[in-house]
């Protein structure tokens, strides 16, 4: 698409997928305070989609209607995307965790036993902001506290929804998945460009 895209987050693995399906995107990460009005696993990605993607969109069209007062044909703004992603289990959410011990708990919650992934994404342009949610079961084998310790341990889980990262050293557990793999990793992109197709 001819459009400047601008994705509101670093997630290097957002940005990675992006580019795997040919979408050159600018990064300009949301540092907006996040809001939560639910409990739904589904309703909060969703919201939290929104609330970034809408944070960024703001920004750029306070500069778009500057230069619309300046040119009188119509400059169309960015597309704005916002992506979040949590995982859940008994219907409680885990996001990132804020320590190896968390880390440790968050795991051991997900061993031997299936839970869900969800990731809510927004798309906000010309004024007007769509949203899907994906959600895929993940399920996990048994894993020794040995196991559990050690990945806990590591640097991978630190900056991930649910401490683990399914392309990464995680992956040997990993039992099999019911869903799109790429809602685990953070950006459902087949349905993100069925979305995108119909702004070009």
């Amino acid at each position: 698409m001819n459009r400047k895209i601008i994705l509101a987050s670093q997630s290097p693995r957002r940005i990675q997928l992006l580019q795997q399906i040919g979408v050159e995107a600018e990064v300009e990460p949301s540092h907006l305070e996040e809001c939560i009005h639910s409990s739904d696993p589904a309703e909060v990605v969703r919201e939290l989609a929104l609330q970034k993607a809408g944070d960024i969109a703001a920004h750029h069209t306070e500069k778009t209607g500057a230069r619309q007062s300046e040119n009188a044909e119509a400059v169309k703004g960015p597309v704005v995307i916002g992506a979040d992603t949590v995982v859940a289990v008994d219907g409680k959410i885990l996001g990132k965790p804020k320590s190896h011990e968390e880390a440790y708990e968050m795991i051991r919650m997900i061993a031997g036993r299936k839970h869900q992934v969800f990731t809510g994404v927004a798309v906000v342009h010309d004024g007007t902001a769509e949203s899907f949610v994906e959600k895929t079961d993940v399920h996990v084998y048994e894993m020794s506290d040995a196991e559990i310790r050690t990945y806990a341990n590591s640097a991978e889980p630190m900056d991930k929804a649910g401490a683990y990262g399914i392309q990464g050293a995680f992956g040997k557990f990993i039992r099999g998945i019911e869903g799109d793999y790429n809602t685990v990793v953070g950006l459902p992109v087949a349905h993100l460009y069925q979305v995108l197709k119909t702004l070009e």
